[in-house]
């Protein structure tokens, strides 16, 4: 048997509802059709754990952020490729991810 997986469309968001979203994300950024942070750490160990738990987060939401490591610096972009833009999964593990940071 083959398991194919299923995508649910997700309905790409306006120009208000995104900057309405980025109220309750004040260190977040929009980069057209994404948003963006970098996060920085104290040690590139710290954020190589940061990343680990990024990964997991973002594989149990079937939703992959790309990601930029430099030294103690980790850089996140989120959008929704097959939306073509930013929905609410985006600002949903935007929000997961702020929190693992902590």
């Amino acid at each position: 048997m083959v398991l194919t997986p299923t995508f649910v469309f997700v309905k790409k968001l306006t120009a208000t509802q995104i900057k309405n979203s980025l109220t309750r994300l004040p260190e977040w950024r929009r980069c057209g059709a994404s948003i963006a942070r970098t996060f920085q750490f104290p040690t590139f160990p710290a954020a190589i754990q940061f990343v680990n738990r990024v990964a997991r987060l973002a594989e149990a939401a079937g939703h992959h952020p790309d990601i930029d490591i430099r030294w103690n610096k980790v850089a996140l972009t989120l959008t929704t490729h097959d939306a073509g833009g930013l929905t609410r999964r985006d600002f949903a593990l935007a929000r997961q991810l702020d929190s693992a940071a902590r």
